[in-house]
């Protein structure tokens, strides 16, 4: 009588997906780590965009840019504590984003 155990440590499929933005509809697996970039009604129109427009670090950071110079010529007086420290943040963000753009720019 043989008991046979079987156990296994791999995933199911041996294969790996290289584009990030699209690996996730193939139900990618790294080993334990499962990977869900959400869900969208039209996942067709937000893989062009990603494809055609640019990355979303890349359309955030446009965003960034130009929420700044918006802050930089709008008044803002009259703002709560809380969005006062609101902004404050922001900028903060906004600010070590343009050093860690420059720092990877001039080493690299």
């Amino acid at each position: 009588m043989t008991n046979k155990f079987q156990f296994s440590i791999a995933p199911e499929k041996l294969w790996q997906a290289i584009n990030p933005w699209t690996f996730y509809q193939q139900g990618a697996q790294f080993g334990f780590i499962n990977i869900d970039l959400g869900q969208t009604p039209h996942p067709e129109i937000e893989q062009a965009v990603l494809d055609e427009v640019g990355s979303y670090g890349r359309q955030l950071g446009r965003i960034g840019d130009a929420l700044e110079v918006i802050l930089n010529h709008v008044k803002l007086e009259g703002l709560s504590q809380a969005e006062q420290d609101a902004l404050t943040v922001l900028r903060g963000q906004l600010a070590a984003i343009r050093q860690v753009k420059h720092h990877v720019r001039t080493s690299g």
